[in-house]
């Protein structure tokens, strides 16, 4: 088996109507099913594509409700983050880091990991979030080992 590509990601949420408006008003993907519209479903829940319209959805969200058990803090098994390309250069990582700012994101830091510049924010569930752009000129193709580098703080 040869994996070509990450298909999507589907995540459970408290509250759908306030992880779609992070999602797509935030964050910016584009809404491609919301429980509500015409499609019947067998439980409330909303998809998401990246603007680029790569494939049918990339972010799925299922309700689970306010009883839910949160995310336990710290090292844990599981999800620790996944990570977003919101473009190519630093003044787009600015520009994203103003919309969180706007938006009143929860920011949890910023790293230069020497390939890729990124900020970390947590959804309204606390599920972790990169976002990230590549750093021009940096061959990580040429020398994989980059990627291991020593993490240094992002000031923007």
């Amino acid at each position: 088996m040869e994996i070509k590509e990450l298909g999507h990601l589907v995540l459970y949420v408290r509250d759908l109507e306030r992880s779609t408006y992070f999602y797509r008003d935030v964050l910016g993907w584009q809404s491609l099913l919301e429980s509500e519209g015409d499609v019947p479903l067998r439980f409330q829940c909303a998809a998401f594509a990246a603007p680029t319209g790569r494939t049918h959805h990339e972010l799925l969200l299922i309700e689970v409700g306010p009883d839910a058990a949160p995310l336990p803090k710290g090292p844990r098994i599981g999800l620790y983050h996944f990570a977003l390309k919101v473009g190519d250069s630093d003044d787009e990582l600015r520009a994203a880091y103003q919309d969180l700012l706007d938006h009143d994101v929860k920011i949890v830091g910023a790293s230069d990991h020497t390939v890729s510049h990124s900020i970390y924010v947590e959804d309204p569930d606390g599920n972790e979030i990169e976002l990230y752009v590549d750093v021009p000129g940096v061959d990580w193709k040429a020398d994989p080992a980059l990627f291991a580098s020593p993490i240094k703080p992002l000031e923007l």
